[in-house]
């Protein structure tokens, strides 16, 4: 799936989600953006826009080179909306009381009013109506609850846009970005609007958010070609930038142009009705569970029917008994129940600084069984400091701190935590004297390939020199020299072999080291490029020390006790690596170089994957096809990053983890936003986000095997009895009574052993459990049965009242007793209690159903009290069911477990 195809699907499905991005793969070849056409008119602005000569340019959008001022970008905003794509927005209240309402049980409920209207039955009218309301109601302000949650969430987490405002740079919200302000873009930004390029140095931006085209393509500020308007696609355009897409390298200020719906993004969003996506292992075992729902419906409420119209005779009665039966079969809660238990799961991993963006990502984060991270600033400090500047032969050496201080220091790119620990020696400002002697004359930004990056200054306008720092083995492969005691002598293998041994040294003792090479070159020329860097003289290193957090250590031992597997996945030396991973107590069974990857096919490295830990000197694709090849081999992966290079292996991860300080993209590439980069905070959430998913759980197993025992005992009654076990009115009653009491399984206590290993979702084991305790209520409906027909000798239709009074009493305690029998594999009430709002809403509807039949409400919902001889008969089915179901729960402990 195309990051273009994730960012659409926050826009337009009709999902209460926090996040913009998805984990399915999809074929790039065929996406949105080439099957979703773009009116012809935007296509002609932006080509108009990329040939119109920047002034005009300027002049139209009224700005400037030293951008808008504040109260120009206001009256442009006032007049032209936020940044904001259309969809972002939630659904009107209205609309989403019409969702809420539209479903199968208040349909049927509006049916039986209005049959009950049509028949003068002004007492069963005004039930079923407030039925009706009160169901509606219940979702509405449940799920308006929980979508408030997870917008107050994220809010918590966003991107924000390098922009000039009166010639000063400021950060402002993507949101706030207007048509005619100048912003400023570095590695790892993403594009925030429309735009057309003013200056570009080494810009290259990814478009597959746009194109599916997974290679980075080059942006330069002039055409290089006459552009004619017809036919040309402005994607193919060297001057334009487009929402979505990210800049991988380079630098470069840009004009927007268009932003919101005004964008080519926007246009397309605001054609697209749905965009289809692969679910997620829970949402495809929670359709299985619902459609198997659906389909005994479809099967059982015809039966129902032809029983009841041929043994009673009446036929509209038979109808509306069926149709009633088909909707206690329908799991219409379930929506509710998982949007409520994730939002408030949502909202407790909040208070433990976890930021869920995409809701449905919390059952992911239950089941992680792997999680693959960097290592700085996880199980280090991120804290670097600048340990040591030495010569090529690792003696002490300010020649190299200087000139590693003015490659820092002119450097416009994406600024790391090396090049602010070299620029923390602000002294060398004033000894070097930049300002006077130095001006700086070209860049050639960083990117993953080189892994190293020059600037060109001129020095007192005497000569250029090219100053190139980065990775010791890049680096020796663009150096022809070395400077030895102010001597620079060729670099012969001899040598070579000594700087080896050197740099390798400082990194046994736990230093990610940084070479720093020098050239001079010739005064006359102005514009540099990755060609250049050639022939340099390697003139000694930077070296530089994270030293692991104190919390590391506990944090992997408990991340191992519950079941999750660390794995470390870095561009950094594997020396450094294994050092720090040793100092912190992590296990290291192997250690792979992304170069060695390149060698393997695919099935070596899903075999490399499983059994080594550590993963060194990786780039981007190597991070995602390692996370790719664990995900093949049977795990749920959790992917930890904060860099640009992190982005890939964000996406193709089952969840992404980055942290609010995060590059753009890491941001919006991720699930999970954490607050504070810790392991120990992510073994939280982990706990958390388990806790979640068992209460799911736990509400799909109730639903699942009490309506599939309903189904024996409606056939049973239908097939024996002169009349209908329960009326119409009864099963809608009941049904909605026990959906009222499920309301509080989000809040519900979850034993410590459920939540030691991950938990994964398992259809099969589903339909194994309804199977297994679905008929165990039927034996005591059956019972009832009998017990009514009997004892108490409701066995006509003149006693039938009575007969489905006590039916009604009976399935409504019982199905509400199983909620507290099966929500723990342990003693219920004893060695596992439930926590208060589901003991108090599980009392209180058992209590309403004795109620009904007893109080002065019986005659409005057609039942009649009930002797009191029926009530020790009641008590003692009850302790039985109890009884039975708690040994029955001991022999599926044994054959199959509980999860």
């Amino acid at each position: 799936m195309t990051l273009f195809t994730r960012l659409f699907e926050s826009f337009l499905r009709k999902r209460h989600t926090a996040g913009h991005f998805r984990r399915q793969a999809m074929p790039l070849a065929n996406s949105t953006a080439r099957t979703v056409p773009v009116p012809d008119h935007l296509a002609r602005q932006l080509l108009a826009a990329a040939t119109e000569a920047l002034p005009d340019a300027m002049a139209r959008l009224s700005t400037r080179e030293a951008g808008l001022s504040d109260d120009e970008a206001q009256a442009v905003l006032a007049e032209t909306g936020p940044n904001e794509v259309e969809h972002e927005k939630p659904l009107a209240w209205y609309q989403h009381l019409w969702l809420c309402y539209k479903n199968p049980f208040n349909l049927l409920l509006t049916v039986l009013a209005i049959v009950s209207y049509l028949t003068e039955d002004a007492k069963a009218t005004i039930v079923i109506g407030s039925m009706v309301i009160l169901s509606t109601l219940l979702r509405f302000v449940q799920e308006g609850r929980s979508n408030r949650a997870a917008e107050r969430l994220k809010a918590m987490v966003g991107n924000t846009a390098t922009v000039l405002r009166d010639g000063k740079q400021m950060e402002l919200a993507i949101r706030a970005l207007v048509q005619g302000d100048i912003i400023v873009l570095s590695a790892g930004d993403m594009i925030p609007a429309d735009c057309r390029l003013l200056t570009a140095k080494d810009l290259f931006v990814s478009q597959s958010a746009m194109t599916g085209e997974s290679l980075p393509v080059e942006k330069m500020a002039e055409l290089t070609e006459v552009v004619d308007a017809h036919g040309k696609n402005p994607m193919d355009l060297a001057n334009l930038l487009f929402m979505g897409t990210n800049v991988i390298s380079g630098a470069a200020t840009a004009l927007v142009l268009a932003t919101g719906n005004r964008s080519y993004f926007g246009a397309i969003a605001t054609r697209v009705t749905a965009t289809e996506r692969t679910p997620t292992a829970f949402e495809a075992g929670v359709n299985s569970v619902s459609w198997l729902l659906i389909r005994f419906a479809l099967v059982m409420a015809p039966l129902v029917f032809l029983i009841n119209g041929w043994t009673k005779g009446d036929w509209m009665e038979a109808f509306l008994f069926a149709l009633s039966v088909a909707v206690g079969l329908t799991p219409e809660m379930l929506p509710m129940i998982v949007t409520s238990t994730l939002a408030k799961g949502a909202v407790k991993l909040a208070k433990k600084k976890v930021v869920v963006k995409r809701l449905d990502a919390i059952q992911n984060f239950g089941a992680m069984d792997v999680l693959c991270t960097d290592k700085t600033g996880t199980l280090t400090q991120d804290k670097i400091v600048l340990e040591r500047h030495t010569d090529v032969f690792g003696r002490p050496s300010d020649e190299v701190l200087q000139f590693a201080y003015l490659n820092s220091h002119y450097q416009t790119g994406l600024k790391n935590l090396l090049d602010r620990a070299v620029l923390d020696h602000v002294q060398l400002q004033t000894e070097m004297q930049l300002a006077r002697d130095y001006v700086k004359v070209d860049e050639i930004p960083f990117d993953f390939v080189r892994r190293r990056m020059s600037v060109v200054v001129s020095e007192r306008n005497d000569h250029h020199e090219l100053i190139c720092k980065g990775a010791v083995e890049e680096m020796l492969a663009a150096c022809s020299h070395l400077r030895l005691d102010g001597v620079d002598v060729p670099l012969d293998t001899l040598l070579l072999d000594k700087v080896l041994a050197t740099t390798q040294g400082l990194n046994a003792e736990g230093l990610r080291v940084v070479a720093v090479a020098v050239k001079e070159v010739p005064p006359h020329k102005t514009v540099y490029g990755v060609a250049d860097e050639t022939a340099l003289t390697l003139i000694g290193y930077v070296a530089f020390l994270d030293p692991p957090k104190e919390s590391t250590a506990p944090a992997l031992r408990a991340l191992k006790q519950h079941g999750v597997t660390v794995k470390v996945l870095t561009g950094d030396n594997h020396l450094v690596t294994a050092k720090i991973c040793r100092e912190v107590g992590l296990a290291v069974q192997g250690v792979l170089q992304g170069p060695q990857l390149d060698d393997m096919d695919d099935a070596q490295v899903a075999q490399a994957a499983e059994s080594h830990t550590v993963f060194a000197k990786l780039s981007p694709l190597h991070k995602e096809r390692l996370v790719r090849a664990l995900r093949g081999n049977g795990h749920i992966v959790g992917f930890m990053g904060d860099g640009i290079n992190d982005a890939p292996a964000l996406r193709a991860a089952d969840i992404g983890i980055s942290v609010d300080s995060a590059v753009d993209i890491a941001k919006e590439a991720a699930d999970i936003i954490l607050l504070e980069k810790s392991l120990m905070v992510l073994e939280e959430g982990v706990l958390e986000g388990r806790r979640t998913f068992s209460n799911m759980l736990k509400y799909i197993r109730m639903t699942a095997s009490s309506n599939f025992g309903n189904v024996f005992s409606v056939l049973v009654a239908s097939a024996f009895l002169p009349f209908l076990p329960m009326l119409p009115l009864h099963l809608l009653v009941q049904n909605l009574l026990y959906d009222v009491s499920q309301i509080a399984i989000p809040f519900d206590n979850v034993d410590a052993e459920l939540i030691q290993q991950p938990l994964s979702w398992n259809p099969r084991d589903i339909g194994r459990f309804m199977v297994f305790f679905g008929p165990l209520s039927s034996i005591f409906d059956i019972s009832t049965f009998i017990l009514m027909w009997h004892v108490f000798g409701a066995n006509t239709p003149a006693q039938q009242t009575l007969f489905q009074s006590g039916w009604f009493v009976v399935g409504l305690l019982t199905q509400t007793l199983i909620v507290h029998l099966i929500r723990t594999p342990k003693l219920p009430f004893i060695d596992s209690i439930a926590s208060v709002p589901l003991l108090v809403a599980t009392t209180a509807i058992m209590a309403v159903g004795v109620f009904l039949p007893m109080g002065p409400l019986a005659s409005y919902f057609k039942l009649q009290a009930l002797p009191l001889a029926y009530f020790p008969w009641l008590l003692a089915i009850l302790v039985a069911y109890t009884v039975l179901t708690t040994l029955m729960k001991r022999v599926y402990l044994r054959k199959f477990g509980w999860q």
